[in-house]
């Protein structure tokens, strides 16, 4: 596994924001590619890709590339991009319950007044990755946690499709 950036374009590069991002594995071994992300659910290619001294691309924002499970991506209008919603990172994004995503936000604003905000941050409690935990308004982390799990029945759950 390796660190990467993964950029506002959806491209993933190596730490320093320009290179690729390079696995030091035997050349012409085949290997799935997965993609795990801070409080996002994780992707994985459905299929082995042979990598080489040569750079490589996959591009898991086209719908056209094979991800392993079902349903493991979020189609954005014809973009595919991470489920969010998993703040802590245990491979399920869950709104109600024991062990819910949502209750840490609302822990993280100071629990007795939801209006509270946190700015200027970079926490898996960030789950629309604008630099605020917020719990309730526009914008707000916690809805779009609902909206993962399918909106209008907060009690189902998303589960990451990795192996």
């Amino acid at each position: 596994s390796r660190a990467a950036l993964l950029q506002r374009d959806g491209d993933v590069v190596a730490p320093n924001g320009t290179s690729p991002v390079a696995f030091y594995v035997p050349s012409g071994g085949s290997y799935r590619i997965a993609v795990r992300h801070r409080n996002h659910l994780g992707v994985m290619s459905s299929t082995p890709m042979t990598l080489t001294t040569t750079t490589s691309a996959l591009n898991f924002t086209s719908a056209g590339t094979g991800t392993y499970g079902t349903n493991a991506q979020s189609n954005l209008g014809g973009v595919m991009g991470l489920w969010p919603g998993d703040v802590n990172f245990d491979g399920t994004a869950k709104y109600v319950g024991n062990g819910n995503d949502r209750d840490p936000i609302l822990v993280a604003i100071g629990g007795s007044t939801p209006t509270n905000v946190v700015s200027n941050v970079y926490s898996p409690l960030d789950v629309n990755l604008d630099g605020v935990i917020k719990y309730i308004g526009a914008g707000n982390d916690r809805d779009v946690i609902l909206t993962t799990v399918g909106g209008s029945t907060p009690n189902n759950t998303r589960t990451q499709q990795l192996p």
